[in-house]
């Protein structure tokens, strides 16, 4: 763990924000700043835990993603859709998993062009192994559940309001 320094460098950074007279953007640096930083220490947690597995987190999210399926397979473009990264990315980390017999490309039994993603038996292995270390992580994410439940609030408000998902339309009434 890093040491701890004497003041917040955040709260610093906006004590300077408002001393250059940039005041109508101090807010939104330090919620900026603040939401990387917290990234950051959030991320190293995540490490920590996956780190002896030999496990990044975008490979576990690709072995979840593909454990949660029935058959523990789906289109690469799917997989891609829903973890929300670059193309390139999803391929970089299906050839490493591919690679360490986590998990199998096959062709799409429809579509000659598209690639199926296949779990492994040692793929669903490591990602039940690396489940039960990550949930050790969020049993305590430094946060009351209050706490907790309001940040997942505002930060869903924030990415809806970005254009990250939509609300789903709402139900009709019974006729």
């Amino acid at each position: 763990m890093p040491r701890r320094l004497p003041v917040d460098p955040i709260a610093e950074a906006k004590r300077q924000w408002l001393a250059h007279g940039w005041d109508d953007s101090a807010d939104g640096m330090t919620v900026v700043t603040s939401v990387i930083r917290a990234h950051q220490l959030l991320m190293a947690s995540i490490e920590r835990a996956l780190k002896p597995l030999d496990l990044t987190f975008s490979r576990f999210e690709m072995l979840r993603l593909l454990a949660f399926t029935r058959e523990g397979r789906m289109p690469m473009t799917s997989a891609i859709a829903r973890l929300q990264v670059h193309p390139t990315s999803v391929t970089n980390t299906v050839e490493r998993l591919a690679r360490d017999g986590l998990l199998a490309r096959e062709p799409h039994p429809t579509d000659g062009r598209a690639a199926l993603l296949v779990l492994t038996d040692a793929g669903r292995r490591r990602v039940d192994e690396a489940t039960a270390a990550l949930n050790v992580v969020f049993r305590d994410p430094g946060l009351s559940p209050e706490d907790a439940t309001e940040l997942v609030r505002i930060i869903a408000r924030f990415r809806r309001n970005a254009g990250d998902f939509a609300d789903p339309p709402p139900t009709p009434d019974p006729l």
